[in-house]
This record gives structure tokens, C-alpha cells and sequence, in this order.
């Protein structure tokens, strides 16, 4: 990756090995991606400390952690999950309270349906036809397939991180810090334009290292508020329509830009990264998609991605039901991987200017995962203490308890109220 970059040398930790294997054991080889994807952070950012690997497994699985006023959250709707229609396996994501009605509309149930109502609608269904209407209603829903071993080497031929450098740019001006605090975003302006955990901890991982961050949602759509303690650290939030002055303003202020929705809503948005440099020359723009910029209209998720490339059967227990990975593994390395790569290029237009463009999706990082060496028998997870990886915050009138950093020698600070920032820098 750093070759892809053109980072300079570093004496921070991406080469060197865990002292033992981080614990999220699967058939593939979910803990060597989790390390290499942190260590690619603490590396470019010069953090010269080796992350522990057990606050790296927590990490991964912060979800597991959370607890808001002592309570852990409901972190998946009942209706997302695998299902069994007539001629194989769907998967399908409702957390969201609109994918989850047009998910029961697409199947003719009403709101409210249950569990088992559900389950016979897929039951009298093909998986085509479950999943076209699903897809015409503008619900989430995929087939469970076996890997498609020439889709991921065509895959891993392109980057892992593509970078383009779209245009000229001035060269960044980057305030004096103190170089015995590994905060070397200081002073960078990031407008955090993301949703779901991977744009999340992209962007919670740069506040980490110093960037003020500034997270922007739509009004007409509210982020689970459990989901926003999650990966909320350290940013301020607001809600904005992106067709505002106010918007415009904040983009002209920015530094860099981290895109987490479909391509194709970017371009209508007037938010495509082409749109994005001509508009402000020397933005460094970070992009992520679930399937890629192939597909510029598809939605996805973490646990889609895992179905439709092949994993969830390689990680199936008894080779018939779908399986999954320990963790969703897709979006913290592809939020860590891409925060890596807006360290590197943030330094890069420090050095010779330039407007700059580095994008990767969900779907190239299983790509990744699925060339990686596997086991066919993982060993089974042994328990471990928990409590020194964990951190507690007060937020608004919540007690939340999180998990900590996985890179090592910092700490975050506490997430903010979803939505409670004024629109400015």
C-alpha cells in the first residue's frame, strides 16, 4: 500500500508481526487483515508503538462493547439476516427503518410483520424473484453465492487503494505541533460526509490523529443513536442539506472530504470527487463504496458484501447455512485502509501540492481477504479480559461505555450529541 501511496519510509509498525494472532478466528484471515489494516494507520501516521491485538479484535468488535446507560443496544433489526427461499439462500439488511419497509413491502408483509411471517414469504419465493422485487422496492437484499475465484483475482489486479491525482493544488500549510504527540493531522479541516462504520471509523480514527472532523447528515434521515456512539468519537456533528450555502461554505473550508455514499447519489448531489476538484482545487477526497465505482447505483453493506462474494458459505459451520466472519471485518479495514491513505496524502500535498482522489470499496477488500491464506479448521476463540480496553464517556444525558483505540498510545475523545454541532468550522 505504501508503494501505491508514495509514502516515505517509516519506522512505525506495518511490518513488524503481532506478538500473537489477533483473535477473530475464521477460515479466512480476518486477524491478519485486521492487522495489516491498523498497522497501515500507525505506520503512515509514524506512531512507532505495535498495536495490542486484543484491543484490535475489540475494536473490530466495538459493537459487542457498547453500552448506553448500562444496556446493550439492539445493533440488528430483526429483518436483516439470511433467509431460505425455494432454490437457495438470500441475505437481506433492514436496520434502517426505510430499508426495512420497502424489505416488507418488496415481500407484500406490512409493517410490524414478524420474524416467522417473513420466513414463509421467502419460503414460497425463488431467489430472483424475492430478491427483484425486494430491489424494485427499494429494499437491501442479495443471493448467498459461492466465491467467484476469477471475479477476485480481476479484482486484486486493480489497487487496493486506487489514487489519481485529479488536478493542481497548492501546497498544504500545516501548523507546527508537538512532535512528542502522534497527532499529525493537526490543524486539517475533514468533512465527514459518511454513514455506517467503515466512512465511520475512517474518520473517527482521523480525529484520533488530530483532524477536526466534522460529521454532515441529511435532515430527512436520523443515524441510529447507538451507531453514532459507536463511531462517533472525537467529531462534532450537524445536519445539513447538502444543497445549502451553508454546505457550500463548509466544503470551501475543508481540507479533505470522506464520501461514504452510492456514486452515482454523489453525482447527482453535485459531490462527485470530478465535481468535488474542479470546484475546490487541492481537496484531498477519500471514497468508498460497497461494490465499487462499477456499480454506481447499488447500495450494500458490510454483511451483503460477505454474502454475495462468497464468504458467508466459507465460513459456513456445516457447509449449508451461511456462515459469517467474527467481525465486519470489510468496514473496519476499509475505514482504517482508507484512513491510512488520507494520512499519506495529506503529507503528499504537503510536499508537492495537488488535488487528490483515493478510493476503495467493501467488495475490493473482500477481494483482498479472499487471497489471503486460510485454514480450513480455526482455532476456537479463547476468552479474554475485556474491562482495560474499554473507555466511558458521558454524552448528553447518556452514560456510554465503548471500546478504546487500536492504535496504540492515544485516546479518544467523547463522541457528540448525533446532530448537535452548528454547520461551521
Amino acid at each position: 500500500m505504501r508503494a501505491e501511496l508514495e509514502a516515505p519510509a517509516s519506522e512505525g509498525s506495518a511490518d513488524a508481526a503481532p506478538s500473537h494472532p489477533v483473535p477473530l478466528p475464521s477460515r479466512l484471515a480476518t486477524a491478519g487483515l485486521a492487522w495489516a489494516s491498523v498497522t497501515a494507520v500507525t505506520s503512515l501516521a509514524g506512531i512507532p508503538l505495535s498495536p495490542d491485538p486484543e484491543r484490535i479484535a475489540l475494536a473490530y468488535r466495538s459493537d459487542r462493547l457498547l453500552t448506553v446507560d448500562g444496556t446493550p443496544p439492539d445493533v440488528w433489526s430483526g429483518y436483516s439476516g439470511f433467509w431460505r427461499a425455494t432454490d437457495g439462500w438470500i441475505r437481506t439488511h433492514g436496520n434502517y427503518p426505510h430499508h426495512a419497509a420497502a424489505l416488507l413491502a418488496g415481500v407484500d408483509l406490512s409493517a410490524g410483520a414478524r420474524a416467522d411471517d417473513l420466513r414463509a414469504a421467502f419460503g414460497d419465493r425463488t431467489v430472483h424473484d424475492a430478491i427483484g422485487a425486494i430491489t424494485r422496492a427499494g429494499g437491501l437484499a442479495v443471493a448467498v453465492r459461492p466465491e467467484h475465484p476469477e471475479v477476485d483475482r480481476r479484482l486484486r489486479e486493480q489497487p487496493l487503494l486506487s489514487v489519481t491525482r485529479l488536478g493542481p493544488g497548492a501546497r498544504l500549510r500545516l501548523p507546527r505541533t508537538d512532535l512528542s504527540v502522534q497527532r499529525p493531522l493537526a490543524g486539517i479541516r475533514v468533512l465527514d460526509l459518511t454513514r455506517v462504520i467503515a466512512g465511520p471509523v475512517c474518520t473517527r480514527t482521523l480525529a484520533l490523529l488530530g483532524a477536526d472532523v466534522l460529521r454532515v447528515d441529511p435532515p430527512h434521515r436520523a443515524e441510529p443513536e447507538w451507531q453514532h456512539f459507536d463511531t462517533g468519537h472525537g467529531k462534532r456533528s450537524t445536519v445539513l442539506d447538502a444543497a445549502t450555502d451553508d454546505f457550500r461554505t463548509l466544503l470551501a473550508g475543508a481540507d479533505v472530504v470522506v464520501l461514504g455514499y452510492r456514486p452515482g447519489a454523489l453525482e447527482r448531489l453535485g459531490l462527485s470527487p470530478a465535481q468535488l476538484a474542479e470546484r475546490h482545487p487541492g481537496l484531498v477526497i477519500a471514497q468508498l463504496s460497497a461494490w465499487g465505482l462499477d456499480h454506481p447505483h447499488l447500495a450494500g453493506f458490510d454483511s451483503l458484501v460477505q454474502a454475495e462474494s462468497g464468504i458467508a458459505m466459507i465460513e459456513s459451520r456445516d457447509g449449508v447455512t451461511p456462515g459469517a466472519l467474527p467481525a465486519q471485518a470489510l468496514d473496519h479495514s476499509a475505514g482504517y485502509l482508507l484512513a491510512a491513505s488520507i494520512v499519506a496524502l495529506v503529507e503528499r500535498r504537503r510536499r508537492e501540492g495537488g488535488t487528490w482522489w483515493v478510493h476503495t470499496s467493501l467488495r475490493r477488500i473482500a477481494a483482498e481477504l479472499l487471497g489471503m491464506p486460510r485454514t480450513r479448521d480455526p482455532q476456537p476463540e479463547q476468552p479474554f479480559e475485556t474491562s482495560a480496553h474499554s473507555a466511558r464517556f458521558r454524552v448528553g444525558v447518556h452514560d456510554v461505555t465503548t471500546a478504546r483505540p487500536a492504535l496504540p498510545g492515544l485516546e479518544f475523545s467523547a463522541p457528540r450529541p448525533w446532530g448537535a454541532d452548528p454547520p461551521r468550522w
